[in-house]
């Protein structure tokens, strides 16, 4: 551990953040390299005397800093590790950075599924670094869960982030595309979510370059509509689900009706669009019969 005064650290600090960049962004290198937790800035925020404590010495914190100012890299890449609701996860960049407002997707699972103690048996379609599946194996943890993906890689992130997370077993993971791993699973799913690649060919073209240049384009472009995904997993859900089963899909901003219609015609009922915490219209929710 490197000591350093807290005066000279925040002034460090402030020096940096002038350069560019956002609080959230170095909050995340702090915590992940730094080992300064959101907490730590807080109370040294209100009492700055003493000494600071780091794994990394300052140096090394600015030139990861720099090069992230530089070449647009997402801080969590140049990091390894992003934080999504109470999980620190391994991400590089063979896995999108899962987003907070794909954290609600737990909170509508919550919403239908009221009792921790219930034995759910869920699946996720397309896992990346697997966020939402880990959350769920941990919130319900006499379900069983299946987790898939189509790249090798983003399992071996995800099974690393299960076994990081959790001492439970009660998640396994498939590779394959969509529900193609889940032949022996039909008629048998109480639940299954996904947040597939949704991004129109025009708006993919046109996004920063953050995410267009590190980011994995297989986790973003949804073909020319952005619903070729959606519509596979719409229409093969019904193998696959319960009758009664949920279906809980994330969406681009001005899909939903869109994807509503997907499920009307695929024979769900109890269909809900429900908003992010920017009131946009991100999942689209049914019930198989």
């Amino acid at each position: 551990m490197l000591c350093i005064t807290v005066e000279d650290f925040l002034f460090w600090k402030k020096k940096q953040l002038s350069k560019g960049g956002d609080q959230q962004s170095f909050a995340v290198l702090l915590d992940c390299i730094g080992g300064i937790s959101t907490s730590d800035l807080t109370i040294i925020s209100i009492n700055p005397r003493g000494n600071l404590y780091l794994k990394k010495n300052l140096e090394f914190l600015e030139s990861v800093w720099d090069d992230h100012l530089l070449k647009s890299c997402p801080i969590q890449y140049l990091c390894g590790i992003t934080f999504w609701r109470d999980l620190k996860l391994k991400v590089t960049n063979k896995v999108l950075i899962p987003r907070p407002e794909t954290e609600l997707i737990v909170d509508i699972v919550f919403s239908k599924f009221q009792k921790k103690s219930e034995k759910l048996f869920f699946a996720e379609l397309g896992t990346g670094s697997g966020a939402i599946s880990i959350a769920l194996a941990l919130a319900y943890p006499l379900s069983q869960g299946i987790a898939t993906d189509i790249d090798r890689d983003a399992l071996e992130i995800a099974t690393k982030n299960f076994i990081n997370s959790s001492r439970q077993s009660n998640l396994k993971f498939y590779r394959g595309n969509w529900w193609s791993p889940l032949q022996g699973f039909k008629g048998k799913l109480d639940l299954a979510i996904s947040n597939p690649p949704y991004i129109p060919r025009d708006t993919y073209e046109k996004l920063p370059k953050e995410v267009k240049k590190f980011e994995p384009k297989v986790a973003l472009l949804g073909g020319e509509d952005g619903l070729k995904h959606i519509r596979e997993i719409i229409q093969k859900a019904p193998l696959f689900l319960k009758e009664n089963g949920w279906l809980i899909l994330e969406n681009h901003f001005d899909q939903s009706e869109k994807v509503k219609q997907l499920l009307i015609n695929n024979q769900f009922t109890s269909i809900e669009i429900l908003k992010d915490l920017s009131g946009i219209g991100r999942f689209t929710i049914g019930r198989y019969k």
